[in-house]
């Protein structure tokens, strides 16, 4: 039996969301204020464990709430509502049958609903409109008997932000999965039976079948003084003791021998806490070079055994010599990542073993909640966290045919990502309407069983090499290799410096396989940007044209390094391309008949094979627009003609590679001597007319010499005041800082100066930025 849905229902950002968990462990994933943390929070309050606040209804309720207030009709008041749905073997039936909707129920799902909903909505009106006559008669007026001031509660929504508790309650209902269709939406007018004149009641229905703990995120690590919140670990690792081990208390000879000396008691706490140290030796602590722990008493013979201090933290210095009295430090001589490593084991423990300590009616279902379990945790520890936390849960195999341990865990790290693959992913996804506060949750695991096998293996072994970040963004950038990768952050703050303040994700993914891509950005609905290249290639095998054959005879000179007249190394390594035009070989861009190779464009956007179809596309044939099936924008940029001057002739030319278009479009500044290092440098070439050139720069990007990386790494050592962005790659990013980058402040007249400061400071602090 475990724990299979749960559909939640106008609760803050989760408006109306069905979300699915695995038997075994699921990862919450999605940009900040997606929705994430609020699955947990629903179900400690839909438990009972908290109360309600006003604004745990989601933002469209509070309009429903004000309405009503002011008697419209037909209006009413939103309740908000959780549906849980177990999964269950015939094994576990007599646990669920108050859940039975009827004797002819077949299947293995079972449900309950548990709804905050209004005790009387027709009271609560009467009530609210009473305390607002009275506070309207208390206020002052003005000699025309007009209100100094609007009192509260001056609408329903006012009312209840302070009485919500006493006028809402929970109730709780039995589901019938028949009327449920396979998303868990009920059919139109269906009502659930109530919970109501049973042996039990509702709430002791639900946690007879279910026992819910949180690790929260804000694990209190230090040992100063923190507020009543905070926990050193040594009082952790006191309290599991109290809790979960085997007590001296009642050993009067180890008390005789622990008022003598700590001896008795230090060798106790060593065999008592020796499971839990072998179980962090599984997430590989303390390794090689990190100090071992050990468990001393602080000794207090009279208050020992009950005082919360009884024991604390030391770490031993040095190898394990069998020494019982090495060098120690205190707990707080150990960094933050291995405290949180330990706090969470124990933690984990703890709460497990308490579970199990449940002689009679214990749940059959444990669920645990992990915020963010990756604080101060290097990738590599991340990774054996998530990978052995299941086996720090292990149950002995005959009671796993009747008990179960969920974990859900939230993250932003891309290491548990790497770890887990896709199955065990829901992401929450924040929905784009800009007058609504709602999240829509997505199940990969319906992605990967639904995606080609090739192309979803593909995708799970790229973003386990990668560590991607997609789940996390706000917009994704897919480059077609290195050189844009390094170069974007300069082109981002040259040609669309709004984008600095947005949360983008860059995946170097090369033309060959970007549209492998696609159906993962559509799953997700991201608004993506994709860079490429053209990638053009012979066709057929035309007539040689003028323009290479001028540029062959210029090959000689490059080859006669005393035919240089500026000093410039020949290119030795140059290929001869013109004659072996076999099709699919790399050609320039403007040679007749070009294709291109470039699957993404050919497949994906603009879906065209031509090199001239793909000039003529229209800006409408390189965006893919959202519908109501697809959530995902995308727009595709390459390689288009622009105006080229050269010796004052100008005509529209465009570069292959993204190192051409550079070339062509910073022709000048390229062919001066201070740019040599960039290799786009040509020999004599004042002597040649623009398409010679343009030839000529080809053959170099094409030439075995020809380091891309190291192009990129000279042209950021240049003031980037001194080149231009290429076209295509800056109408891109100006598309893309409209669709998702905040808007332009605007600033008052002589206010500049106090931005331009606040900007420096957010630039000096990393602002919360993500890039």
């Amino acid at each position: 039996m475990h724990l299979r849905k749960l559909a939640v229902r106008n609760f803050r950002r989760l408006h109306d969301v069905v979300i699915d968990l695995a038997s075994d462990i699921s990862i919450f994933v999605g940009a900040n204020n997606s929705g994430k943390t609020s699955v947990g929070h629903a179900l400690q309050l839909f438990t009972g464990k908290s109360r309600f606040n006003i604004h745990d209804f989601n933002a469209e309720c509070w309009t429903d709430i004000v309405t009503f207030g002011e008697g419209a009709d037909a209006a009413s008041l939103p309740s908000l509502e959780l549906d849980i749905w177990f999964e269950v073997t015939p094994n576990d039936v007599h646990r669920v049958v108050d859940l039975l909707p009827s004797l002819s129920w077949s299947g293995s799902l079972v449900g309950m609903r548990v709804a905050f909903s209004p005790i009387n909505p027709e009271e609560i009106r009467s009530r609210f409109l009473a305390v607002r006559q009275l506070a309207i008669d208390a206020t002052p007026k003005d000699e025309n008997g007009t209100l100094k001031y609007d009192p509260s509660p001056r609408n329903l929504w006012e009312y209840l932000r302070d009485r919500l508790n006493d006028e809402y309650e929970l109730r709780y209902y039995v589901l019938d999965p028949a009327h449920f269709n396979a998303e868990m939406i009920s059919e139109e007018g269906y009502e659930p039976t109530p919970l109501t004149g049973r042996d039990r009641s509702g709430r002791e229905i639900l946690n007879s079948l279910i026992q819910i703990n949180f690790l929260n995120a804000q694990r209190h690590l230090s040992d100063g003084s923190g507020g009543s919140r905070s926990e050193d670990l040594s009082r952790v690792l006191s309290r599991f003791y109290g809790r979960n081990l085997e007590q001296k208390g009642e050993d009067y000879e180890a008390l005789i021998a622990l008022a003598a000396s700590e001896s008795a008691f230090n060798q106790h706490l060593e065999r008592v806490f020796a499971p839990t140290l072998k179980s962090l030796a599984k997430l590989g602590y303390p390794g090689l070079s990190n100090p071992r722990m050990m468990i001393r008493s602080a000794l207090d013979p009279a208050q020992i055994m009950n005082n919360q201090n009884g024991a604390v933290i030391h770490y031993a210095l040095g190898e394990d010599d069998g020494n019982p009295t090495p060098p120690t430090l205190p707990d707080s001589y150990n960094g933050l990542g291995f405290k949180n490593l330990i706090f969470m084991v124990v933690e984990l423990l703890d709460i497990h073993n308490q579970w199990l300590a449940i002689e009679e009616n214990r749940p059959p279902v444990h669920l645990i909640f992990i915020e963010e379990p990756e604080a101060h945790l290097h990738a590599q520890l991340q990774q054996a966290f998530i990978r052995k936390i299941m086996d720090l849960l292990a149950m002995e195999s005959q009671e796993l045919m009747h008990y179960t341990t969920q974990v859900v865990v939230t993250s932003h790290s891309t290491h548990i990502l790497y770890e887990r693959g896709f199955r065990p992913i829901r992401y929450f996804r924040r929905k784009r309407s800009s007058n609504m506060s709602a999240t829509d949750v997505l199940n990969l695991s319906v992605f990967y069983d639904n995606t080609d096998p090739e192309i979803r293996d593909f995708l799970e072994r790229y973003l386990k090499l990668t560590h991607c970040d997609l789940f996390f963004a706000d917009g994704a950038v897919l480059v077609e290799g290195n050189v844009e990768r390094l170069l974007l952050p300069q082109m981002i703050a040259t040609a669309a410096p709004r984008l600095k303040s947005s949360y983008l994700t860059v995946l170097e993914i090369g033309g060959a396989f970007g549209y492998r891509f696609q159906k993962l950005i559509e799953y997700l609905g991201l608004t993506t940007l994709i860079i490429t290249d053209l990638d053009s290639v012979y066709c057929t095998p035309p007539e040689q044209d003028a323009t290479e054959a001028r540029a062959d005879e210029l090959d000689g000179l490059a080859e006669n390094p005393a035919a240089n007249d500026d000093g410039e190394e020949p290119d030795d390594d140059e290929e001869e391309q013109a004659n072996t035009e076999t099709p699919g070989k790399a050609c320039i861009a403007s040679h007749p008949g070009a294709m291109t190779s470039n699957q993404t464009l050919r497949q994906w956007l603009p879906k065209c094979d031509t090199v001239v179809a793909l000039w003529e596309a229209t800006e409408e044939m390189k965006i893919q627009s959202r519908t109501a099936e697809c959530d995902a924008l995308v727009r595709v940029a390459y390689q288009c003609q622009t105006d080229v001057t050269w010796k004052e002739e100008t005509l529209a030319l465009a570069g292959r590679t993204l190192e051409e278009a550079f070339a062509l479009e910073n022709l000048s500044w390229c062919q001066d001597v201070s740019c040599k290092p960039l290799k786009l440098r040509i020999a004599r070439a004042v002597s040649m007319d623009l398409l010679q050139l343009a030839q000529r720069i080809h053959k170099r990007v094409q030439s075995k010499s020809f380091s891309k990386t190291d192009f990129a790494l000279n042209l950021l050592l240049k003031k980037p005041d001194e080149w231009s962005v290429p076209t295509y790659i800056a109408e891109g990013l100006k598309w893309l800082e409209a669709e998702i980058a905040p808007p332009e402040l605007e600033v008052a007249e002589g206010q500049e100066e106090n931005v331009q400061d606040m900007s420096v400071a957010l630039a000096e602090t990393d602002g919360g930025r993500v890039a």
